[in-house]
């Protein structure tokens, strides 16, 4: 599952606000900020939507492993 530092950099890479975020996944702003901010544990379908909402923009999520999480954009012409 991706961590809020991924999707507040998956963001960045995109120039997207939350707002712009939120609307794409479908959920609400609140929610969103809460995640981002690690205020809340948030459900599972949240996150889901919000990974599926940044991976068809073209981010690409990068597992934590020996050089450690990240984010990458597929297609910088986005």
């Amino acid at each position: 599952m991706v961590s809020p530092r991924q999707i507040r950099a998956a963001r960045a890479l995109l120039g997207w606000s939350q707002q712009e975020l939120a609307d794409k996944a479908i959920v609400s702003l609140n929610a969103l900020t809460r995640l981002e901010n690690g205020k809340v544990d948030s459900r599972i379908s949240t996150l889901q939507a919000i990974e599926a909402a940044l991976i068809k923009a073209g981010v690409e999520f990068l597992s934590a492993g020996q050089k450690g999480e990240g984010v990458r954009l597929l297609d910088p012409s986005v």
